[in-house]
């Protein structure tokens, strides 16, 4: 089950995958709390959290148009592969079209994509540093 989450449901997951049991304060990102945010969470039975991922309205840069951009996605390392991050981006693809965006865009870890480009994103930028998390690529999806 797909549900809009408060911050604080998201931060334990992005400690775990993200940044390497950090606590959760250094996970929160400066964008958590702008105004048109939304945290979703996919939920594998009642309560445990299997993937997160977090969209807030931004262009990218040197882009037009309305525009959301995906931060903090994470996938708990035990359900991997089971469809979870793929169908929490189908609902929030859904959700950010009905908000007229033309455009979903991010800062895709290295790692991570191959899992991207199978959710439709293109790499549209060369490979780039984020100081201490490792190599990532601008990747984005076309709604319209």
């Amino acid at each position: 089950m797909i549900k809009f989450v408060p911050l604080e449901v998201v931060l334990p997951l992005r400690s775990k995958m993200l940044r390497n049991g950090a606590e959760l304060e250094t996970c929160i990102l400066p964008t958590d709390n702008i105004e048109g945010v939304f945290h979703l969470a996919y939920y594998a039975g009642d309560k445990e959290v299997a993937s997160v991922a977090t969209f807030f309205p931004q262009q990218m840069h040197n882009r037009e148009g309305a525009a959301y951009q995906l931060r903090g996605m994470a996938t708990d390392s035990r359900f991997f592969g089971k469809g979870y991050g793929a169908a929490l981006l189908k609902y929030a693809f859904s959700y950010i079209k009905n908000a007229k965006a033309e455009y979903i865009w991010c800062n895709a870890r290295a790692s991570a994509i191959d899992f991207y480009q199978k959710q439709g994103f293109k790499i549209v930028s060369d490979e780039f540093e984020v100081a201490g998390i490792g190599p990532h690529y601008i990747m984005i999806l076309n709604l319209i």
